[in-house]
């Protein structure tokens, strides 16, 4: 049994059937049951001598709480906060005030100690009475209902707080989220997309890389850099990261071969704001690097511009460029099958549908192109080594794809239907 992080929203009950089965496991003589009594239980008990409460200590230890009871303290603050439990909340922190400044998971997280933790679920009675009782991590819960886009939350915070200036990141949450109200609230207080000294601080990187596939909001977000002063470059990439068909149609009036050209990595994720190239830490499926245009539609889930490329004579079989080592040429029909928007669609936050497959189908997509493709997950899904899937077709990629979170059934199921061979 690994050590554990509390997940956002810990369940005691679940923690008592895991102190029983990790009692059991012991029993039975399972290695790392065994591994985490030696290391963990004060006493290393054997399996005859421990009892239910030697398994709940060292479990408790596990996530890196002191003792059983201060991680169901953890589990009760949580529910309370959750719900908008106000008195219990309160209660819990009168009788215990030690935990106003502790994260509320016990491990450091993102969520914080009570006061972070209230201010994302926006439960502002709550994080009232904690600012009442001493709480000290203003500028952490500012941001992290900002982050959220619990602006009223932020705004009572900010207004607590003393309304002070925000720091220098201030963009980078809302940015991570594409939360326009939070990116807005930022503004709202002064925030900056320039320094005082003329350095870039608005969060273009974030904007592009992060894994959210929301392109209203990150179309929003980047209109507003923009009117606050960013000056952003005029490439057909950023025009499509912008959600700019007008702009779009002036290049293509420039370049008439802009349909199908290939671009470089840098050209869609730009140094000066994305740092160097590297295509393990951008989080898309279907690899983009000497990618169409038609390419970045899918993995940016830009129905509008894919339907506009096509109305003006792009070739859905155009490919990816190839590079030294022969991976690449894939065509955009590979990108339907795996790509980041499928990562959403299979954790239920969107309808799971073909839209891209069968608009690339109904104008004559090869579903039985092959490709050479190689893939390394972004370190925020897990562990992971790069991996080679060679002479393979949409579907073969697809059913091959070693993450099937990333895999799109419905995609799948339109390439079979339009004659797709494994």
């Amino acid at each position: 049994m690994p050590e554990f992080h509390l997940p956002v929203r810990p369940d005691l009950d679940q923690l008592r059937r895991q102190a029983k089965e990790l009692l059991r496991d012991l029993r039975a003589g399972a290695p790392e049951a065994r591994d985490l009594f030696a290391r963990l239980h004060p006493r290393g008990l054997g399996p005859e001598a421990a009892r239910l409460s030697d398994a709940q200590l060292v479990l408790a230890r596990a996530y890196q709480a002191p003792s059983w009871p201060r991680l169901a303290l953890a589990c009760r603050l949580a529910e309370a906060i959750w719900h908008g439990h106000v008195a219990a909340a309160r209660d819990l922190i009168r009788r215990h005030p030690a935990l106003l400044h502790e994260d509320v998971l016990i491990r450091r997280s993102s969520w914080g100690p009570p006061l972070s933790y209230a201010a994302n679920l926006g439960r502002d009675e709550i994080a009232a009475a904690f600012l009442e009782a001493g709480a000290t991590d203003v500028a952490s819960a500012i941001n992290r209902a900002v982050l959220q886009g619990q602006v009223a939350t932020a705004r009572k915070l900010h207004r607590a707080a003393g309304a002070p200036a925000p720091p220098p990141t201030a963009l980078h949450d809302p940015a991570y989220t594409l939360n326009v109200e939070g990116t807005a609230f930022v503004f709202e207080i002064g925030g900056k997309v320039y320094d005082d000294a003329g350095a870039p601080l608005a969060p273009i990187g974030t904007v592009l890389s992060t894994d959210s596939r929301r392109p209203a909001a990150k179309h929003a977000i980047l209109e507003s850099y923009v009117r606050h002063g960013l000056e952003l470059a005029d490439t057909p990439t950023m025009a499509l990261h912008r959600g700019r068909l007008d702009l779009l149609e002036k290049h293509l009036a420039r370049d008439p071969a802009l349909l199908s050209r290939q671009f470089t990595y840098a050209e869609i994720y730009p140094p000066q704001w994305c740092g160097p190239p590297d295509e393990i830490m951008a989080t898309h499926g279907t690899p983009l690097a000497g990618a169409t245009l038609l390419h970045m539609c899918v993995d940016y889930d830009e129905v509008e511009i894919a339907r506009w490329l096509v109305a003006r004579g792009a070739d859905v079989n155009a490919p990816a460029a190839i590079d030294r080592e022969g991976f690449g040429g894939h065509t955009a029909l590979f990108s339907t099958v795996v790509s980041q928007p499928n990562f959403w669609m299979n954790r239920g936050e969107r309808a799971r549908d073909a839209v891209f497959a069968d608009l690339l189908l109904a104008h004559g997509a090869d579903p039985n192109v092959r490709a050479s493709l190689r893939k390394q997950m972004h370190p925020g899904y897990g562990p992971d080594t790069l991996r080679e899937y060679r002479d393979v077709t949409p579907l073969s990629w697809g059913a091959r794809f070693h993450r099937r979170e990333f895999v799109s059934e419905p995609a799948l199921q339109a390439i079979r239907a339009a004659g797709g061979r494994d």
